[in-house]
């Protein structure tokens, strides 16, 4: 798996999924639990993976609708 977003943003994770999920790319959330260490209050960022041989489609989504992709 090769990472393909980092946001504290958790509307833009769930978009971004959506958007690869409509493509059928199969994507994973990673640090998802992180909040429970930080008290909640979003310092960490989450991130998304995707599979290495559809992370050059998974970029090219992202960039076609303007999501940013915080790495």
């Amino acid at each position: 798996m090769k990472e393909l977003l980092r946001s504290n943003d958790p509307t833009i994770i769930a978009f971004a999924t959506a958007l690869l999920s409509g493509e059928d790319i199969a994507c994973f959330q990673m640090d998802v639990n992180m909040s429970v260490l930080e008290g909640g209050i979003g310092i960490f960022p989450r991130r998304l993976m995707v599979r290495t041989d559809e992370h050059e489609l998974a970029v090219r989504v992202m960039t076609d609708n303007e999501i940013p992709l915080g790495l």
